[in-house]
């Protein structure tokens, strides 16, 4: 299949599943690519988390911070809730800072987030992303302000209120009044910056290796494996990779390493037009789209 013809069919199947990105598939070793739209910025929901275990890991290897450091993480104090980890405890917590790397990063565990950003706060995580050369992604704010919106406030049965503001009352130029969806305000990189990230993380050339296997590792440990996972992972091949969910956002971006050696970073960071906040066959669509763009990389 020629190359127009698959971006041409990924694109009504993203339009049909009520769907809008960008996505990018690039070999490892070649540097061969594939994408849509792949340079427009989006608000990056969770997917911050990886540059902040890459910030905190260097930080780590330059004896500024201690991974066996104990950190109390008390009950209540946080903002930032989620289905799962540290939200839900219910008394105070010692956890040291390299399993809180773990619980951020693998579990997307926004308060043992939280905890690791009082310790290098947003602006030093992207102040820590443009030393080692990568100038894409913006690190603004906390995960609890990421989960301060409209969403928040209304009843559970009117919670399609938000989604629907989310989905009209964007701008043409990725403003929005809901400040995590704007590109000015919120974390936000697009996903050729979370490819180049990814890229830096499987073949380090800035980024330390140990820093960059310890960070393989938590993606490889990821237990959201619902969206693009189901697509790449298979007995002959490992997919590691960090979601993010937000409203109308569906994102993931990941590595999937084949026993043959080789290797794609896939980047998928969408928008959906439906109101809803469960839309599985939206997410197989995004599957579908980025192992069709994988695909055709591989083959050339």
């Amino acid at each position: 299949m020629g190359v127009t013809k698959v971006l041409r069919e990924a694109r009504q199947a993203l339009d049909d599943a009520g769907l809008r990105g960008s996505f990018l598939v690039r070999d490892l070793d070649t540097g061969d690519e594939l994408g849509l739209d792949a340079d427009v910025e989006h608000p990056a929901a969770s997917l911050v988390k990886v540059p902040l275990a890459v910030a905190t890991l260097e930080r780590v290897a330059r004896g500024e911070l201690d991974p066996a450091a104990p950190l109390t993480v008390q009950p209540g104090r946080s903002a930032a809730p989620g289905p799962i980890g540290l939200s839900k405890f219910r008394h105070p917590a010692v956890i040291a800072l390299d399993d809180l790397l773990h619980l951020s990063t693998s579990m997307s565990d926004s308060v043992a987030a939280d905890a690791l950003f009082a310790l290098t706060p947003p602006a030093a995580v992207t102040a820590e992303l443009r030393r080692l050369g990568h100038d894409g992604i913006a690190v603004r704010h906390l995960m609890a302000d990421l989960v301060d919106t409209p969403a928040e406030r209304f009843p559970r049965a009117e919670v399609h209120l938000a989604h629907a503001l989310a989905i009209s009352a964007g701008t043409a130029g990725h403003g929005h009044p809901v400040p995590q969806l704007d590109i000015s305000r919120a974390n936000a990189g697009s996903a050729r910056a979370f490819t180049d990230l990814l890229h830096g993380l499987w073949r380090p050339t800035t980024v330390r290796p140990a820093v960059a296997a310890r960070v393989r590792e938590l993606m490889g440990d990821n237990v959201v494996r619902h969206r693009l996972a189901p697509d790449f992972t298979s007995d002959s091949s490992r997919w590691s990779s960090k979601t993010g969910t937000l409203l109308n956002l569906r994102h993931e971006v990941g590595v999937v390493e084949h026993d043959d050696g080789r290797a794609f970073a896939v980047a998928a960071l969408t928008e959906s037009r439906v109101p809803a906040a469960a839309q599985p066959g939206a997410e197989a669509v995004m599957a579908h789209v980025a192992r069709t763009l994988r695909d055709a990389v591989r083959t050339g």
